[in-house]
């Protein structure tokens, strides 16, 4: 990914750019197979490297970012999206390798923020 469109995210901060370098390398490791990014419970099944403290940091990154915007009314798409990606789990999991490919592409085309389905009519 280029980083021009990680300059367009909605961070602007140092320390959040840093961590965003490393996010994209994350989810790029795990586009390629890499499992436990968006869950610990992909290592449950007894991975012999112990799980993966990263991801588990950006987790717990991304958790505490969007706590403290929720204390002023603000919101990060970006955030947002990861944290909702996270709570995946059961029969409708297509898997964390896909999750992570469908969320660079979303990144990438600039549609964070955006609801990933058409809002469907109540009738």
């Amino acid at each position: 990914m280029s980083d021009e469109v990680w300059r367009r995210l909605p961070f602007s901060d140092a320390p959040m750019g840093r961590q965003l370098a490393l996010s994209e390398a994350l989810l790029e490791e795990c586009a390629r197979g890499r499992r436990g990014l968006f869950s610990e419970y992909e290592h449950l099944g007894g991975e012999e490297d112990g799980g993966w403290p990263e991801a588990a940091r950006l987790r717990e990154l991304a958790a505490a970012l969007q706590s403290i915007l929720a204390q002023s009314g603000e919101r990060n798409p970006l955030c947002d999206e990861f944290l909702d990606l996270c709570t995946i789990h059961g029969e409708y999991d297509p898997g964390e390798a896909r999750l992570a490919r469908a969320f660079l592409a979303r990144i990438e085309k600039g549609e964070v923020g955006s609801p990933t389905e058409p809002e469907r009519k109540p009738w």
